[in-house]
């Protein structure tokens, strides 16, 4: 059964995108659903912030507008209506229009019946498609971004899914292309501020000193590592739930730990060790199942 997004804010006629094809999972990602978590629901967005907040900035889009998040490529999508300017960044899938390939973190004119294609990365794990005038499907609780945790916002796509775009402005920037590092490396490194429950290990300090590697248990929740398990100074003892943030790294009884992601729930009742830095939250989010993680305290643990 396919869908027929629809909203009230988009011209008429207006270009549309047709999914001909999804990958692994393909979702419409904005940057969230703030100020609900009194209430149960986490923010949400996308997962890499930096690439949606770029492929947003090519295409002349404010920040919040809705993206599509590509998870390990394999996205066809048919233009519909119209010509649209688009632009992908983060993972390099080797995007093309009709077969001819065109760069990522740069601006690209597709024509009405072409047909955008996003091949599997060559690294990292999670690319972003922006169209400008963005991708205009009926918000949820003020947001277009779909939360995995929850299931809140507009279903997973798939094929048969016609998206329609949005309004835009005549402005559009004298840039055509983003010269940008490439965020991935081997290990990871990734800075992490200590605490809040770093005193709850008999050494917090092996969280810095291990070797861990990502297991294949990731997706937008969180990110399971694998390694020397740490040592739980109180085993028997419960924490009350409390509350949990993106990038929190928390420790369940097995000792390996796992770090959450944009989904992540609202509380938790295991021990966060430390926080990923907001300056590498992003990065954590194109790490792939096998590659090596190293963590690193962002200031001096308290003793």
């Amino acid at each position: 059964m396919t869908t027929e997004f629809t909203t009230r804010s988009v011209r008429s006629p207006a270009p549309t995108l047709e999914i001909m094809r999804t990958g692994p999972l393909a979702l419409v990602e904005d940057l969230g659903r703030p100020g609900l978590a009194d209430l149960g629901v986490t923010r949400s967005g996308a997962a890499d912030r930096r690439s949606h907040g770029l492929a947003n900035r090519l295409v002349a889009n404010p920040a919040d507008y809705a993206t599509i998040e590509v998870t390990f490529g394999g996205l066809t999508a048919q233009v519909r209506g119209g010509d649209i300017a688009i632009a992908v960044t983060g993972a390099d899938t080797d995007p093309s229009a009709n077969g001819i390939p065109f760069g990522i973190n740069s601006i690209h004119y597709v024509h009405d019946g072409q047909v955008i294609s996003l091949g599997p990365p060559h690294s990292g794990l999670r690319s972003y498609l922006a169209v400008r005038g963005g991708i205009a499907v009926e918000p949820v609780l003020g947001s277009r971004s779909y939360d995995v945790l929850s299931g809140i916002g507009p279903q997973p796509l798939q094929p048969g899914d016609v998206l329609p775009v949005g309004e835009h402005t005549a402005d559009f920037p004298e840039l055509d292309q983003a010269p940008v590092a490439w965020f991935i490396g081997d290990p990871i490194e990734l800075n992490v501020v200590p605490g809040p429950r770093d005193d709850w290990f008999t050494d917090p300090d092996a969280l810095v000193h291990t070797e861990w590697v990502a297991s294949d248990r990731i997706d937008r929740v969180g990110m399971h590592l694998d390694g020397r398990p740490l040592q739980h100074r109180w085993p028997d003892r419960q924490l009350p739930s409390e509350g949990v943030t993106r990038g929190a790294i928390q420790v369940p009884p097995n000792g390996l730990p796992v770090i959450f992601g944009p989904d992540h729930p609202v509380t938790g009742s295991y021990p966060v060790i430390g926080v990923v830095s907001d300056h590498d939250i992003d990065r954590v989010t194109q790490i792939r199942p096998g590659q090596q993680v190293r963590l690193h305290w962002s200031r001096p643990r308290r003793r």
